[in-house]
Formats: C-alpha cells, structure tokens, sequence
C-alpha cells in the first residue's frame, strides 16, 4: 500500500484555514493541522479550529502556545478594543490588527514540525485579495520563505528534498474562497473569523475580519452560517 504524503496545515480556526484543510484533504494529503496559541483575544477561534479537525479528520492536531502576546504590538492580543474596518489606526500602510512577525513565527514552527513528521508541503491560508494588507500574506513573503526553507532543515540543507510552502488561495477574492470552499464542503458554521467574538462565540460584525467575511459571502450569492450581534446580524 502506497504511504500518503503528509502536509502541514496552519489552521487559525477562520475560514481561509478551514479552507485550505479541505483542500490539502482534497488533494490526497495525510493531514497534520497546527493551531497556534499566540495569545490572542479571540480564544474561541482555537476551539473552532478543533471541531474542524474533528469535522475533516486529521492524523494529528497540534495547539503550540508562543507568546506573542508578551511582544504587544497589535489590538489582537493587547487589552483593549478592537477597532472597526474604519476607525483601525494604519502604521506604514497596515491597520494595528497585525500582528508583529506573525506568519514568521508560525511558518517557522510549521516547519519544524513538517521535518519531524516528514511532511514536505506546508499550507498557508493567506490571500493578497480581500485582505487587510499584512506584509507577511502577500506573494513576496511566501516566495523569500520558501528560500529561507530551503537551507533552513537538515535534508533540504543537504541537497535533499525541500520542504515547500503553499498559499493555495493566494490569489481568490473571499468570495472565490467561499465558492471554492463550498465546493469541497466546508462547514462554515465551525469557523470563528471575528476578531472580538462576543461572549457565546458570536461574530461581532464591524470588525475588518467580519466585513471581509461578510462582503465575500455576500458577493458569492450565500448566506453567512455564522450568527453575529453587530451590523452582520442574521
């Protein structure tokens, strides 16, 4: 019996990550998804990320607790509110919702576990269209970590196979996310997007996540699973 190739799926809990856990499903893939506890407010994200794991099957689901949230630097994992789409500060160009190195961080523990477990993909769900703008999900960064990659690991470094790192939905609007994703049956109602979900897990609305979120189901002709108690209220 052929051994599947193993893939390493970062999965935040949101819905490009669930996304793009159906897809490296749907591709064949032995799937190990891994969740990162940085420290941000929005905690029930990580519970959402387990149901999914549940929902598709995994060989193995892995929570790594880093604590960025000692780092400060972003309104994700500091204590106070969370702006709106509109009122969001901007520093070079980026709202204070990113979150310092983030994807660095997080590529970089994936890639430590991908040469563990043998995997040689690792799956990101970072687009460059319908995003808030963060340097660290745009083509330029996926590409120089791919090269970082490459001399990072033991067998990659010494002229063996490399460990390469794929952004599947890297050039969808949301709304092609959505269709993609309805596709290949994800369950939607399991994701949490909002950056400040209200106590029960419901989605705030006004947040830039949520109008992302909502403007792609809405372009894609669906309605959101999901309930929310701001302006995306169903």
């Amino acid at each position: 019996m052929r051994t599947r190739e193993k893939a390493v799926v970062l999965l935040s809990g949101g819905l490009d990550s669930a996304t793009v856990l159906w897809h490296a499903r749907q591709a064949g893939y032995e799937l190990y998804a891994l969740s990162v506890d940085y420290g941000q407010n929005a905690f029930p994200e990580l519970e959402a990320a387990r149901k999914l794991c549940a929902a598709v099957g995994v060989a193995d689901h892995k929570v790594v607790p880093i604590g960025l949230k000692a780092l400060g630097g972003s309104a994700l994992v500091e204590d106070r509110p969370v702006p709106t789409a509109a009122t969001a500060q901007r520093h070079h160009g980026i709202p204070e919702t990113y979150v310092p190195a983030r994807n660095t961080v997080l590529l970089s523990v994936a890639l430590g576990w991908a040469e563990v477990v043998g995997a040689y993909r690792i799956m990101i769900g970072a687009n460059s269209l319908d995003y808030s703008g963060y340097p660290d999900c745009r083509p330029k960064f996926i590409e120089a970590f791919n090269k970082l990659a490459e001399v990072a690991v033991a067998e990659g470094s010494a002229g063996g196979r490399h460990i390469v790192v794929e952004a599947p939905l890297m050039a969808m609007t949301k709304a092609q996310i959505v269709e993609y994703g309805l596709s290949l049956g994800v369950d939607y109602s399991l994701t949490v997007s909002c950056y400040q979900p209200a106590p029960g897990g419901l989605a705030c609305g006004r947040c830039e996540s949520c109008e992302l979120r909502l403007k792609g189901f809405a372009e894609a002709g669906h309605t959101d699973p999901v309930a929310y108690v701001g302006p995306g209220a169903s």
